[in-house]
C-alpha cells in the first residue's frame, strides 16, 4: 500500500505518519469480529460473590432454614472444638486464630448461608406430582418470605431452586416446578432478589438457549422484568465441558445463555461417575476435576458468570473423631480451592459451614497480610522487587474487597495494610485508577 492509499497525515500533533484515515478505518473494518467477540466479555460483575451454595432437599426447606444451620453449627462447635486451639487442632488448618473463630461464631450468629438452593432434583428425588407442586408452592412462597431473613439472621445474598434437568424423560417435570416455585413467590410478595435456577446435567448449548425461552416466557406471564429471572448451569457430564468434536462445550454454554447466566458449578459425583472414575476415587481433588474445573474457569473468565466448586459427601456427624476427620477433609478442600481462583463451593450440611469460614476467612487474611505493601507499592508507584501491572492490582484489589464483603476482615484492617478505603479499592478492582 502506497502512502497515497494509506491516507497519510500529520495528525493532531502535526508529525507525519504512514499510517491515516484511509487505513485507520480499514483497520477498523478488518477488526469488527474482534471488536464484537470483545463486547462479550464485559468483565467481573459488581455483584458480590457469596463464598458458598447450601443445597437442601424441597422438602426439608423452611423460611428459618439459616438460622437453624447457623445454631446447629454453632452447637457443633461447643461441643467438638470450643476454643480456636481446638479447632485449628481438629482442621489441621493454619491461621485459625482466636480471632478467626470469633469472626466464624459471628458470621453463623448473623449470615450463616450466603447462598441458598432448594434442592428438587436428586437430594429431593423422584414424588407424585401432586406432592412436588405443592412443595414447589410452598418453596416459592418461603422464599418470598424469608428475603427478609428470620430469626435475626440475615438472608443470604442469592437464593433459588434446582430443579430437573431438560433431559426428555424429566423435561415437562422441570419445567412445571420452575413455573410453580416462581408463581408461588410471584403471590407471596415478589420475587426474592438475585433469584436463581439451576439447571442441573447441561450438555447442549440448545438447553441454555430452551431455558431463556422459558425464563422469557414466566417474565411474560407473571408480571416480571425483563431479564429478572437469571439461572446457573451445572457443570454435571463431560460433554458440558469437552463436545464430541473437541470443543470447549462450556464456553458454548455461557454463550448461549444470553446474559441470564449467574454461575457454572460443577457437579463432582456426577461429573466423576460419567467419567469412569471408581467411586472410591471420586472427590473435588482428582486429576479429572481439576482439568474439567480449569477448562470452566478458562471459558468463562472475563464473561460476568461466576465458577463455583462442587461439593465433598463427608459430613460432620457422628462421634469426634468422625466430625474432626470431616472437617479437616473439608477445611483442606475449601482452601485448596481458594488457592486454585475457585472462591464458592457448595456445602451440604450445617456441619460443613464452620470449616468453609474458617478456611476462607484464614485464606483471605493470610492474602491480605501479603498483599498490603504491594497495593501501596503500585499506588506510589515506589520501587520495589516486585513490578505490579495493572490487572495484578485488581486482583490484589479484589481479594482484599473479598475479604471485607465476607467478613474475614474490617474496614480498619484493610485500611491499616494496603493504606485505601474501600472505595479506593473498588477503583482499583475496576482498573478507574490506571
Amino acid at each position: 500500500m502506497t502512502p497515497a492509499e494509506c491516507g497519510a497525515d500529520r495528525g493532531h500533533g502535526g508529525a507525519e505518519t504512514a499510517i491515516g484515515p484511509t487505513l485507520a478505518a480499514t483497520v477498523d473494518r478488518l477488526l469488527e469480529p474482534a471488536d464484537a467477540a470483545a463486547a462479550g466479555v464485559p468483565g467481573e460483575p459488581a455483584s458480590r460473590q457469596p463464598l458458598h451454595t447450601v443445597y437442601v432437599p424441597a422438602d426439608r426447606y423452611r423460611r428459618d432454614l439459616p438460622a437453624r444451620y447457623g445454631a446447629a453449627a454453632l452447637r457443633l462447635l461447643d461441643e467438638h472444638a470450643p476454643d480456636a486451639a481446638a479447632f485449628e487442632a481438629a482442621i489441621g488448618l493454619p491461621g485459625v486464630t482466636g480471632d478467626v473463630l470469633g469472626r466464624v461464631r459471628a458470621k453463623l450468629a448473623a449470615q450463616p448461608v450466603e447462598d441458598l438452593r432448594v434442592d428438587f432434583e436428586d437430594g429431593y428425588g423422584r414424588r407424585p406430582d401432586d406432592e412436588e407442586d405443592a412443595a414447589a408452592l410452598a418453596a416459592g412462597r418461603a422464599l418470598a418470605e424469608g428475603a427478609g431473613g428470620s430469626a435475626g439472621v440475615s438472608a443470604p445474598l442469592l437464593c433459588g431452586v434446582r430443579v430437573r434437568s431438560f433431559e426428555p424423560a424429566t423435561r415437562r417435570r422441570s419445567l412445571r416446578t420452575l413455573d410453580l416455585v416462581v408463581r408461588g413467590a410471584v403471590e407471596a410478595g415478589g420475587l426474592p432478589p438475585r433469584f436463581v435456577a439451576v439447571l442441573p446435567k447441561v450438555a447442549h448449548p440448545a438447553q441454555a438457549t430452551a431455558l431463556v425461552a422459558v425464563c422469557e416466557a414466566l417474565e411474560a406471564a407473571l408480571g416480571l422484568a425483563a431479564g429478572a429471572l437469571r439461572f446457573e448451569l451445572q457443570v454435571e457430564v463431560p460433554r458440558a465441558v469437552v463436545g464430541p468434536d473437541g470443543a470447549a462445550t462450556v464456553a458454548r454454554l455461557v454463550h448461549a445463555s444470553a446474559g441470564r447466566c449467574e454461575g457454572l458449578h460443577y457437579g463432582t459425583y456426577d461429573f466423576s461417575a460419567a467419567a469412569g472414575v471408581p467411586a472410591s476415587e471420586q472427590a473435588l481433588d482428582h486429576p479429572l476435576a481439576d482439568h474439567a474445573k480449569a477448562v470452566v474457569q478458562l471459558a468463562a473468565a472475563g464473561t460476568g458468570v461466576r465458577v463455583s466448586d462442587g461439593s465433598t459427601n463427608v459430613v460432620p456427624a457422628g462421634d469426634a473423631a468422625q466430625v474432626h476427620a470431616a472437617w479437616r477433609l473439608h477445611a483442606r478442600l475449601v482452601d485448596r480451592a481458594l488457592r486454585r481462583g475457585l472462591y464458592q463451593g457448595w456445602d451440604l450440611h450445617p456441619g460443613q459451614l464452620p470449616t468453609r469460614f474458617a478456611a476462607s476467612y484464614a485464606f483471605l487474611r493470610s492474602e491480605l497480610a501479603t498483599t498490603g505493601d504491594r497495593l501501596r507499592a503500585y499506588v506510589s508507584r515506589a520501587a520495589t522487587g516486585v513490578l505490579d501491572e495493572p490487572a495484578t492490582a485488581q486482583a490484589l484489589a479484589a481479594t482484599v474487597l473479598r475479604g471485607l464483603e465476607s467478613g474475614a476482615f474490617d474496614d480498619a484492617e484493610a485500611l491499616a495494610a494496603t493504606g485505601l478505603e474501600r472505595a479506593a479499592l473498588g477503583r482499583l478492582v475496576r482498573r478507574e485508577a490506571e
